[in-house]
């Protein structure tokens, strides 16, 4: 969409307004890094992990291993590696019940259990949605916008609270997974910007109707990309798009040159514009990297976690996506397990 450019900072003061929960949204939080004095951590800072295939993985007979070869509860091996946060994408009507409510819940309890803080990412799709794919609920195709809006709240304020009517305590919630290409297509791509906010911020009024000092979340891809990331954000904010914090997606393998020492800088610089800019917290929502080169990964996730941390109160934390990546089942390279099932040094990073 093009906008008039005398109206773009009061645009962008719009957005700072929005959402001041519990989570770390205040606005007007410096972000330098450039004083001598240590830089403080944001409290409760998040050294997460999504893992959404667990409980499917450990259904088709998968056990998780320590150091020594003993199967152990992957809660409890994550726990040990430092991790307190967990993040768990939900589907509407998924094949097999996978990432539906249920099994949602039946993971929050263990990671409630274990004392680590829960994520809830709304993906609006009965599969996977990303960059690539964005695809309407089968139950919801032939819906009008009006109803589409009605529908991302009835799924958003249903699902948590049932979560909540069930003693999970939920922190952070994301209304879209990588919606940078826009979610719930055609509808809601980013050539339809309002659209595009009108469907999250339906879904952000009805994570506040249900937990309202939950930290909304709104996740792009490419963290590297920054003129792509304040494009986007500018957009959403001339559209009054809500937001708490910003969420960004970061993986090496998927940057221009692929290699992490190369493109951290650049992840850096889009934080830091992102925070000036919007006034907003910043977390990487999803990362990860090569499972065959674990000191590679430490190495990355360790710089990453630094470059995040330099934000002070403004960087949120880090979550490395599916590290109990089964190599034989999924074959997915960005894992953190090796071929006996057991995790590689990456996870030494999230140690604190």
């Amino acid at each position: 969409m093009t906008m008039k450019a005398g109206c773009l900072a009061l645009l962008i003061m719009t957005l700072c307004a929005c959402g001041s929960g519990g989570s770390g949204a205040s606005a007007g939080t410096s972000s330098s890094s450039s004083s001598s004095s240590p830089i403080a951590v944001a409290a409760d800072y998040a050294y997460g992990a999504d893992v959404g295939w667990v409980t499917q993985e450990e259904s088709l007979g998968f056990a998780f291993n320590d150091a020594s070869g003993a199967k152990t509860d992957p809660f409890d091996l994550l726990k040990g590696y430092g991790i307190n946060a967990i993040r768990l994408r939900v589907w509407v009507d998924p094949k097999g019940g996978w990432n539906g409510r249920d099994d949602t819940l039946a993971k929050a309890r263990r990671a409630q259990a274990h004392g680590e803080k829960i994520m809830i990412d709304f993906h609006y799709s009965d599969d996977w949605a990303d960059p690539g794919k964005q695809f309407k609920p089968a139950g919801w195709t032939s819906h009008t916008v009006a109803e589409l809006k009605a529908d991302v709240y009835a799924h958003t304020h249903d699902t948590l609270a049932y979560l909540k009517a069930n003693g999970i305590d939920v922190a952070w919630v994301q209304v879209g997974n990588e919606i940078t290409n826009g979610l719930l297509w055609p509808d809601g791509k980013s050539d339809h910007f309002d659209t595009l906010a009108a469907f999250t911020n339906s879904g952000y009024d009805a994570v506040k109707s249900v937990y309202p000092d939950a930290g909304v979340v709104i996740h792009i891809d490419n963290g590297w990309d920054g003129a792509k990331a304040r494009w986007w954000f500018d957009n959403y904010a001339a559209d009054g798009g809500k937001v708490d914090i910003i969420g960004l997606s970061y993986y090496p393998a998927y940057t221009p040159s692929k290699d992490w020492r190369i493109e951290a800088p650049k992840i850096s610089a889009t934080m830091g514009d992102l925070v000036a800019r919007y006034h907003k917290p910043v977390m990487v929502v999803e990362t990860g990297y090569q499972y065959d080169q674990p000191a590679e990964a430490k190495a990355m996730l360790s710089d990453l976690i630094h470059r995040n941390q330099a934000l002070g109160a403004m960087g949120l934390g880090v979550f490395y996506w599916e590290p109990d990546t089964i190599q034989s089942w999924t074959h997915y390279p960005l894992g953190a397990m090796d071929t006996s099932n057991r995790f590689t040094g990456a996870m030494e990073a999230f140690r604190h």
